[in-house]
């Protein structure tokens, strides 16, 4: 029997080529050209305050 080879620990990446996270989505749209004006933001500005304060912190 042949052994089964372990893959490398691969990090699931979207379709913009980042780690799946809200702020990567949003900063990999922003360098595209393609993100939404604030009018069609998606991100509530309560939640949005809620990310800024926990930025930097590591766990």
């Amino acid at each position: 029997m042949a052994k089964a080879v372990k893959k490398k620990g691969t990090k699931k990446k979207n379709k913009l080529g980042v780690k799946n996270s809200l702020v990567n989505n949003i900063n990999a749209r922003k360098k595209k050209g393609v993100s939404r004006s604030r009018k069609k933001s998606t991100v509530s500005k309560k939640s949005y305050k809620k990310m800024q304060d926990n930025w930097g912190e590591k766990d």
